[in-house]
């Protein structure tokens, strides 16, 4: 075999028994154009039983290789590999890595074979409860992540974020008083006319008092609030985020040695601590208005009488059980939508999907909490 073989080729030997096929010249990315224009000419493929005869074969890489591929099938490629009368160690070990390479790609595109249709579903049932253990252990470890900075950072009041505090205190608190108020207000008219309704029937028109305060001071006040505040703090929290990483804005901070919790996350989350009682404070007033309204113009019952009732007859622990609760949904609704934007793939279509997860996951959160609180506080006669 010479130096300098030239562009590899290929050809057809007839023998006694079967053909022969015989590998030569360099097979190398330099002549990969001609060789695959030659192979594209071929008809029919080389039989099963055909001999290869690599004497004369030159320079060999892996263009080369996925051309032998290509011509001999994974198969017989693997075979070829095997051979160490045909090949040096080296073009052997190529070639086999190629053609494991090849068949582990055809393996993966081909499709899964049909099941049965209860079979589907165990296996759809198993992927949604991996997905769900995955997903509490990533929370809980961010949970915890955040934790962490903030009672590291709790002795050092000079790295406090003071400004970015204050502008998401506005953002997420006084921004948001409007429509809390407005929609409690409305929800507390509906919850007063239809307990009247009720009520009405049986000359209990009075306990309506006892209807409103119970469910906006205990319950609806600041579920209501959370509720509205899970979908739209936490929503933007994820896509501000999620724009920071899409734009690798995150990996900058990371590269001038900032730590994007402690910037990005603590100012959210202590602003939605101090956010959401104060807003369940508004929903709850909201809700005693739009009830004490009703309660004027169907049932007679005037503001003062009202507001009586309440003082007299409503303990201050409803009040106090209720507002309990907001600091725990604040802190996981901040954590949920925080979470999510770090969570971005770094295009748009990634931040809009985990804009909605954290919508999503923060509601279903907050009634999941809420149902656990009531029971607690109920099996324990508060």
């Amino acid at each position: 075999m010479s130096s300098d073989p030239g562009p590899g080729q290929f050809q057809f030997t007839p023998m006694a028994g079967a053909a022969c096929l015989r590998l030569s010249g360099d097979w190398t990315l330099a002549h990969h154009g001609a060789l695959a224009q030659q192979l594209q000419t071929l008809q029919p493929p080389p039989a099963a039983d055909c001999q290869i005869d690599c004497s004369e074969l030159g320079a060999l890489d892996t263009a080369g290789a996925s051309l032998l591929l290509q011509l001999l099938g994974s198969e017989r490629l693997q075979q070829l590999s095997q051979d160490a009368s045909a090949l040096t160690p080296e073009r052997r070990a190529l070639l086999g890595a190629v053609a494991r390479a090849m068949q582990a790609t055809q393996a993966q595109a081909a499709p899964a074979p049909a099941g049965s249709a209860i079979g589907d579903l165990l296996e759809q049932a198993g992927r949604a409860m991996q997905g769900f253990w995955r997903h509490g252990v990533g929370l809980s470890g961010f949970i915890g992540l955040t934790l962490e900075t903030g009672l590291r950072l709790l002795p050092r009041p000079r790295r406090w974020r003071l400004t970015a505090f204050a502008a998401q205190l506005e953002s997420t608190g006084l921004d948001a008083v409007p429509i809390v108020a407005l929609l409690t207000f409305l929800v507390g008219a509906v919850v007063a006319f239809l307990g009247a309704t009720v009520l009405q029937t049986f000359g209990a028109s009075l306990y309506t008092v006892h209807l409103v305060a119970f469910a906006f001071l205990r319950e609806l006040g600041v579920l209501l609030a959370a509720i509205l505040v899970a979908g739209r703090t936490a929503s933007a929290f994820a896509a501000q985020i999620g724009s920071m990483r899409a734009d690798e804005e995150i990996d900058a901070l990371r590269v001038m040695g900032l730590d994007p919790v402690e910037l990005l996350v603590l100012p959210r989350v202590l602003a939605l601590l101090v956010a959401l009682p104060i807003l369940g404070l508004v929903a709850m007033a909201s809700g005693v208005a739009g009830g004490m309204l009703v309660c004027a113009l169907q049932l007679d019952i005037s503001p003062a009488m009202f507001l009586s009732v309440i003082e007299q007859q409503i303990g201050l622990r409803h009040f106090v059980v209720g507002l309990s609760k907001a600091p725990v949904f604040a802190f996981l609704i901040a954590v949920i939508g925080c979470l999510e934007g770090f969570k971005v793939a770094g295009s748009a279509q990634s931040v809009g999907e985990h804009t909605t997860s954290a919508v999503v996951q923060s509601i279903f959160v907050v009634i999941v909490v809420d149902a656990v609180a009531a029971l607690f506080f109920m099996e324990m006669g508060w």
